[in-house]
C-alpha cells in the first residue's frame, strides 16, 4: 500500500509540474461564433394613391418568393404625400408615423424603398440592392417569439452577438397582412379589393427604438407588450424587430404573432 501511495503522489507531482510550464493564456482556446447569416430588411415607403406602389409590390413579392421571409423581410409604411388616411366609407392605411418616417428620410417619390437603410433605392433596383446586401456578414442573429393573449401582444427578443461589438439602436414594429383596402392602380383606376400585406401598424418601442449594444458572444434578452388595437386582425399580425445604427440595419428578424404559445421564430 505504502509503495502505491508513493507512485500516485509522485504522479501527482510531475503532473503539477507538467502544467505549471504551460502559459496561462494557453490553457484555453477562443472560440469565435459561428457567422451570423444576414437578413435584409426593405422599408417600402407607399400610398394607397400611388398608381406606381402596386408595381413595387410585385418586385416584394417576387422577393419573398425567391428568399422566404426568413432572410428578407419587407415592411410597407404608408404615408407621404400619396398617402391615404382614409374617411368615413374608405379604409385608409396612412398615419402620422408613416409621415413622420417619411420626411426624416428626406424622400421625394414613392414607391420607393430603404434596403438596409442605406438610402433611396427605386424598386427597379430593390432585387439587386437586396443581392448585395445578402453578401455582406451580420454581427450578430436575432429571434423572436410573439403570443397573443388577453387582448395584448407579448414579444420575447434574442439576440447573440457574432462578430465584435454591436452598438445602434434596437426597433421593433408590429405588421399586418391581408387587408383589403383601396388602391390606385398603374392603369389610374380604383381597385376598391386591393390586398395589401406587410403594412406598418406600431412601433412598439417608440418611434426610433432603445439604444443597444452587444458584445461578441454575449446573450441578450428583451420583453415588451403592446395592446392590439380595434382596427387590427390579430390573426394576420407579425413582429419585425432589427439593430441600425450609422451603418444602416445590422440585421432584423420577423416573426408572426401566435395565438397561442409557440415556437421560437428565428434568423438561423
Amino acid at each position: 500500500m505504502k509503495i502505491k501511495t508513493y507512485i500516485l503522489l509522485l504522479l501527482m507531482a510531475l503532473m503539477t509540474v507538467a502544467c505549471s510550464h504551460i502559459d496561462e493564456s494557453e490553457r484555453l482556446i477562443y472560440v469565435k461564433p459561428e457567422p451570423a447569416k444576414r437578413v435584409v430588411l426593405l422599408e417600402d415607403f407607399t400610398g394607397q394613391r400611388c398608381v406606381n406602389c402596386p408595381k413595387g409590390t410585385e418586385v416584394i413579392e417576387q422577393l419573398q418568393q425567391t428568399y422566404g421571409d426568413s432572410v428578407f423581410v419587407a415592411v410597407g409604411i404608408h404615408g407621404g404625400p400619396l398617402g391615404f388616411a382614409g374617411n368615413a366609407s374608405v379604409v385608409g392605411l396612412a398615419t402620422p408615423m408613416g409621415d413622420e418616417y417619411y420626411n426624416h428620410w428626406h424622400l421625394e417619390y414613392q414607391p420607393v424603398g430603404l434596403v438596409n437603410r442605406h438610402g433611396a433605392v427605386n424598386y427597379t433596383d430593390w432585387a439587386k440592392a437586396v443581392k448585395e446586401e445578402l453578401a455582406k456578414p451580420a454581427p450578430l442573429k436575432m429571434e423572436v417569439k410573439a403570443t397573443l393573449g388577453n387582448g395584448n401582444i407579448q414579444i420575447e427578443l434574442y439576440e447573440y452577438g457574432t462578430d465584435g461589438v454591436t452598438t445602434g439602436k434596437l426597433q421593433v414594429w408590429i405588421v399586418e397582412d391581408q387587408i383589403t383596402a383601396m388602391q390606385l392602380m398603374p392603369d389610374g383606376k380604383a381597385n376598391a379589393n386591393y390586398l395589401h400585406n406587410h403594412v406598418l401598424r406600431a412601433a412598439v418601442n417608440g418611434l426610433w427604438g432603445d439604444a443597444f449594444t452587444i458584445d461578441e458572444g454575449e446573450w441578450k434578452t428583451q420583453v415588451m407588450s403592446l395592446v392590439v388595437e380595434d382596427a387590427w386582425n390579430p390573426e394576420n399580425l407579425s413582429v419585425v424587430a432589427f439593430v441600425y445604427n450609422d451603418q444602416g440595419v445590422q440585421q432584423a428578424v420577423k416573426g408572426k404573432v401566435n395565438s397561442e404559445k409557440g415556437k421560437v421564430n428565428s434568423e438561423k
